[in-house]
């Protein structure tokens, strides 16, 4: 359809805009190409020639043939090549005298961010400006994943050897239990599995390969999570302070083992069942779920940040550096929405061995568990550079008379001698039977993959609270080591029971 002088009007009837930008003639062609670069790198707009500075006065121009050319030899300056019809519009007041209109879409997210002669330019309000780096590199980044994403480059000096394959090994039994990986990749050698989910690039690691399930992280210091206990609802004081490092698997476990360390049950275990049905005062599901997206979502790319759990008595935050997707705000997460990872490979990978469920489906799980756990949903927010997910703790954390019977004065019960040190200590009693069992199998009640932080929070506090004994007392370290519950334990378990 062809423009009139009305449509001109009506155009320029706001002035100057983030999506109008006016000129006088094409002798500023090429300041008027600075702002088609930042209409398609915005919201879009329109640049018209033929308007006078003062006034808004429509006054056109002379167009010809080599003004014609000008203009398409300007057009061609914009990379990716953009088709665009100028609109040449003739003015009455001023015969012989056209207006030229060019319309300019605006960029979408996934396209790769347009320059004009080699520059980016975007708008700021009605002002154009040139691009900043990181802005150009994130777009270039969502343009083409394959080729720049942090997450599928080569990782620097570490081997296909320098993977964890039990890690492996476990997420693909996971995948094949959970009918996500055909059977078929329980015997197949780990590197094509490897391969096939695109962590392996000419058969070396990828760096998400790396954040996976490597053990070699010497060049990687952002692999580590910063855990605070602190004192009351500020960080002026924290009871305990932590750095875990380490792949994916470690951090979770790191992660969860400091929940179970500083929170409260808010509700009786029982152990007929190995799967988890204690519940913490927030539901370990719901945190669970969070860290799982904290760690798998996050810039991991920028190495001199690192993501965190800080406890307070009213909240709980985690914390990563990230941003939300464009898609995606701090309200509408909780609406129903597509997935948009930002590390698709190591998200996909998450997927198949099942430790991330339907994708865009994690803030819906994370608000039915609290839901379910009557208490409330967790609000997410972005600081400038870190998403951050809070739970509000039910109480201000204070202990639930279910759990801690010395905090319990509607009793009158006697209570046992001995009364669990720690959280951690008290489910070990709870998971534990009556028979010596191995490492392995305590934790496998737990669902927990690192052996050297299952001693720090559960065998070694238990050894020292006098809740379980070794089967070879004088030898701690054979290979053949087990371990049962004290009779102390056995009667601090049975009084739990009888309430």
């Amino acid at each position: 359809m062809e423009m009139t002088i009305d449509d001109i009007k009506a155009l320029i009837a706001a002035d100057e805009s983030r999506t109008l930008e006016l000129k006088k003639t094409t002798g500023e062609l090429k300041d008027g190409m600075h702002s088609a670069c930042a209409f398609l790198n915005t919201d879009g707009g329109w640049l018209i020639f033929g308007v006078a500075p003062t006034g808004l006065k429509i006054i056109g121009q002379q167009v010809t043939e080599a003004t014609k050319r000008e203009i398409g030899q300007a057009i061609a300056g914009l990379e990716p090549a953009v088709d665009v019809k100028p609109h040449y519009v003739d003015v009455p007041d001023y015969p012989g005298n056209k207006m030229i209109a060019m319309h300019f879409d605006g960029w979408v997210w996934g396209e790769r961010p347009h320059t004009f002669h080699g520059c980016p330019y975007y708008k700021v309000e009605s002002t154009t400006k040139v691009m900043p780096h990181d802005m150009y590199d994130e777009r270039i980044r969502a343009h083409q994943p394959q080729i720049y994403a942090w997450e599928r480059q080569m990782a620097d000096g570490v081997t296909l050897a320098d993977l964890n394959e039990k890690h492996i090994r476990g997420c693909i039994r996971l995948g094949v239990e959970g009918g996500r990986i055909p059977g078929s990749a329980m015997s197949a050698p780990i590197e094509d599995t490897l391969a096939k989910w695109q962590l392996l690039k000419n058969g070396i690691p990828t760096n998400g390969a790396v954040m996976l399930f490597s053990s070699q992280i010497d060049e990687y210091p952002q692999f580590q999570l910063r855990m605070a206990r602190f004192l009351g609802t500020d960080k002026n004081e924290f009871i305990d302070n932590q750095r875990a490092e380490g792949n994916f698997f470690d951090l979770l476990d790191a992660g969860m083992a400091f929940f179970f360390k500083h929170l409260n049950l808010s509700g009786r275990i029982t152990d007929h069942s190995l799967q988890r049905e204690e519940r913490l005062e927030v539901p370990y599901h719901a945190l669970r779920e969070a860290l799982i997206n904290s760690l798998c979502h996050r810039q991991w790319e920028l190495h001199n940040l690192t993501g965190s759990i800080a406890i307070y008595d009213d909240r709980i935050e985690i914390a990563n550096p990230g941003v939300f997707p464009p898609q995606i705000s701090p309200e509408s997460i909780k609406e129903p929405h597509e997935s948009y990872p930002y590390n698709l490979k190591i998200a996909e990978a998450l997927y198949k061995s099942t430790y991330l469920e339907s994708w865009g489906s994690g803030a819906k799980r994370i608000m039915d568990a609290c839901r379910e756990q009557g208490i409330e949903e967790p609000t997410w927010r972005w600081d400038g550079g870190f998403v951050i997910v809070t739970f509000k703790r039910p109480n201000k954390g204070s202990i639930s008379p279910e759990v801690s019977p010395k905090h319990d004065p509607s009793t009158t019960q006697v209570r046992p001698k001995y009364d669990p040190s720690t959280t951690q200590v008290q489910q070990l009693i709870q998971f534990m039977g009556e028979d010596f069992m191995g490492l392995k199998e305590i934790m496998a009640l737990f669902n927990l993959s690192s052996a050297k932080r299952f001693r720090e929070y559960y065998i070694n506090p238990a050894l020292a609270d006098g809740a379980i004994e070794r089967l070879y007392p004088d030898q701690p370290k054979h290979p053949k080591q087990k371990y049962r519950l004290t009779e102390a334990a056995k009667e601090w378990k049975d009084s739990q029971s009888s309430k």
